[in-house]
């Protein structure tokens, strides 16, 4: 009876030429993604650290006139926010806004509770939202009575902040009940009648000598800025790559050469 011949036991054919070439593209293709991942974090990296210098310099520079109302119609988040200004008018107590945020307790702990948003109506008329601060919220009674005892002229200097913008993780506020969970200008002009109302927030600073009342100089100055460690990651990955593809390729030439050695 003819046939072909039995494979000789323990047959150790190396994948071919073919599988190398796929391979090769394969990983090459990977490792021009990682680095460009890793690229593109780093060029964040130098993003990130400038944006932060120019907002400390802002925020710790002495302070400024505030824009006038001629030019807020030009304001340009980015290159204001958080900049120091001093303002004085009159606050306008019987149409602030209390918004749900987070502060610090007496013993230094997080509780719930509210900034007070408060208008402060300039000599010629225009009007700007202050945030004189933060409550507690078993403090949301009292608030009245600590504001009767409180002038309404004041000389502010704080932080210019941004309109906040909408979480679409965070309750959307409700102005028929009261419940406001993001600084949004436009929706607190609209709900107390404001009319000349400045694009930007004024995050006042800590009032000298505080006792009671809303407490401000509460801005977080801190950004997260994970990018090198995000780099390093994309970067490790692609020198783990071209380990792995190392290994495979010395493998796969003495799976070869045995292969060609063997009878």
């Amino acid at each position: 009876m003819t046939g072909q011949p039995p494979s000789p036991a323990g047959d150790r054919r190396a994948p071919g030429v073919a599988s190398l070439a796929i391979l090769t593209v394969c990983a090459l293709a990977a490792l021009a993604t990682l680095l460009s991942l890793g690229t593109w974090q780093m060029q964040r990296l130098a993003w990130k650290e400038g944006l932060i210098a120019r907002i400390s310099a802002r925020a710790h520079g002495p302070a400024e006139p505030l824009p006038p109302e001629s030019a807020w119609k030009t304001f340009d988040a980015e290159a204001e926010e958080y900049r120091r200004v001093r303002l004085s008018g009159r606050y306008d107590f019987a149409r602030q806004t209390l918004v749900h945020a987070n502060g610090p307790g007496a013993g230094g702990e997080v509780r719930p509770g509210y900034v007070v948003i408060t208008p402060m109506t300039l000599p010629d008329g225009a009007v700007v939202l202050v945030n004189r601060g933060f409550i507690p919220m078993e403090m949301r009674g009292a608030l009245a009575q600590t504001d009767a005892r409180s002038p309404a002229g004041a000389t502010v200097t704080g932080l210019l902040r941004a309109s906040q913008k909408h979480d679409p993780f965070v309750p959307a506020n409700d102005p028929a009940r009261e419940e406001w969970f993001t600084r949004d200008i436009g929706e607190i002009a609209a709900a107390r009648g404001l009319r000349r109302v400045a694009p930007f927030i004024v995050d006042a600073d800590a009032a000298p000598g505080y006792r009671e009342g809303p407490r401000g100089g509460l801005t977080v100055l801190s950004f997260p800025n994970r990018h090198l460690e995000y780099a390093m990651t994309w970067f490790g990955l692609a020198l783990a790559l071209v380990a792995v593809y190392v290994a495979w390729v010395w493998r796969w030439a003495r799976s070869r050469r045995e292969s060609r050695a063997a009878p």
